[in-house]
């Protein structure tokens, strides 16, 4: 890699840190191919993305990010995941994490502030951000279901004593 891929490989993880909710610093050390291609499908679906990068060219980028405390956890073979969604990246990772013994999560940051395993773990526990938006519309939609069921019980009523008496003679 010359002077000038990384310096644009710099400028796009800066980019990328710019508009990141959430990211997510974990160790892939042993992970086969196929593994790690697993890792990407699953994040991709749900809106996230996980890069292996070059961890000096990385700490360049944080710098001067909301990120910048990412820095120390740095070190070894680690990869980032990150997310325009505050719960997508941390939500794959830990599970992924569950079912792989291989691969660890290290710590990650919500803007300004710094995570550690616990606190990805914790923001993995949210519901998403499409989930709560269902909910809401649930709650919305709730009371005029109600409304209607309501008007439409004396009507239903009325048919039903009216049938009865057609019945009886």
């Amino acid at each position: 890699m010359d002077r000038s891929q990384k310096e644009a490989l710099v400028a796009e993880m800066k980019g990328i840190f710019d508009e990141a909710a959430v990211v997510v610093v974990a160790e892939y050390s042993g992970l086969t191919v196929a593994e790690m291609t697993g890792l990407r499908t699953k994040m991709r679906e749900a809106g996230a993305t996980f890069k292996v990068t070059k961890n000096r060219l990385t700490r360049l980028a944080l710098d001067g990010t909301d990120y910048g405390s990412l820095s120390d956890k740095l070190k070894g073979p680690v990869g980032i995941a990150y997310s325009s969604d505050p719960v997508a990246a941390p939500k794959v990772v830990m599970d992924y994490a569950k079912e792989n013994d291989k691969f660890v999560v290290i710590g990650g940051a919500m803007g300004e502030t710094e995570l550690d395993e616990a606190g990805v773990k914790s923001l993995a526990s949210l519901p998403s951000l499409d989930e709560l938006r269902g909910k809401l519309v649930g709650l919305l939609q709730a009371p005029a279901t109600k409304v209607a069921g309501v008007v439409q019980a004396p009507a239903g009523q009325l048919a039903r004593v009216l049938s009865a008496k057609a019945e009886q003679g």
